[in-house]
């Protein structure tokens, strides 16, 4: 690809963060995306790209192991970037319409059992961190947050009266989420070391130990060293709460609907993939519930 294209993906990025105010990990990850594009395509400008050049590249990217999410979400971009060029650059023709990615099996959220998550949010030291970080995961599993989410909260976000957070989620859409007991008093407690360290003008809700909003790397980086102090095999990260969360909150109540609002999914076909339930749980419920189930 010439200079042109490149300098037509930089506008790309451009219009993306300055126009359309999407978050700077969102524009870095559609410019990762425009990037592989231009660096598969064997046309020499983006006028000459046809339907056929991107089948190509999404076989290759295939073929290399990417998987059909991955090129989903590649082909996305490749579509809008397409539609920014004729809209704002007379192009003609956008040669990702209609096109489909292979599909790859879909793999189900990585959860805790009730028990390991009891297990995982134990917690036996009293000093400053570990009482920040037992107010953040109380709150990541009572609420089902994303990280980006929990992590741009500020102390009035919290409602202790009414028991709810108020989240500002993907999309710039806000939402209330409620919030148990536990977490209520865990968040209660930070408070009153939050404002001992807060350094001035910082407004975010969990910080860092020298009084900064806290990143989404240290969070991950806490939650996976206190799995390991409470001897808990898998691999939890912070999104396995979130999983968690969704998971346990179907199994007791089955009202996908609930879910869907309190994890903030734009449509339901994302939350339906919680709806696994592990096979003794199944078993437990059919031998309670069929008239034929149980053996005499």
């Amino acid at each position: 690809m010439n200079n042109k294209s490149e300098l037509l993906a930089e506008a790309f990025s451009g219009y993306l963060c300055n126009e359309r105010r999407l978050s700077s990990h969102t524009c870095k990850s559609y410019a990762h995306d425009i990037h592989i594009l231009l660096t598969q395509l064997a046309c020499a400008t983006l006028e000459q790209v046809q339907p056929q050049h991107i089948r190509q590249v999404i076989a290759q990217l295939h073929g290399k192991g990417l998987s059909g999410r991955s090129l989903a979400r590649m082909l996305s971009a490749w579509r809008r970037f397409f539609h920014y060029l004729i809209r704002d650059h007379r192009f003609q023709h956008n040669p990702c319409t209609g096109m489909r990615v292979p599909k790859s099996q879909k793999k189900l959220p990585h959860a805790l059992s009730p028990d390991e998550t009891s297990q995982l949010l134990r917690f036996s030291d009293l000093d400053l961190l570990t009482i920040r970080d037992r107010a953040m995961f109380e709150l990541f599993y009572s609420s089902g947050l994303r990280l980006a989410e929990l992590t741009h909260l500020k102390p009035g976000d919290v409602d202790f009266l009414d028991g709810t957070v108020r989240v500002n989620g993907k999309g710039g859409k806000t939402r209330i989420v409620p919030v148990g007991k536990v977490a209520i008093d865990a968040l209660q407690i930070w408070l009153k070391h939050q404002k001992k360290i807060a350094r001035p003008g910082v407004t975010a809700l969990f910080l860092s130990r020298h009084g900064k909003a806290i990143s989404a790397r240290t969070v991950s980086h806490r939650l996976k060293a206190h799995s390991r102090q409470q001897n808990i095999l898998q691999n939890v990260h912070p999104h396995v709460l979130r999983h968690s969360f969704a998971s346990h909150i179907l199994q007791s109540s089955g009202d996908l609907r609930a879910v869907q609002e309190m994890l903030g999914h734009a449509h339901i076909t994302s939350t339906q993939v919680y709806t696994h339930l592990d096979f003794q749980h199944l078993a437990k419920v059919y031998d309670v519930a069929h008239p034929r189930a149980k053996k005499k």
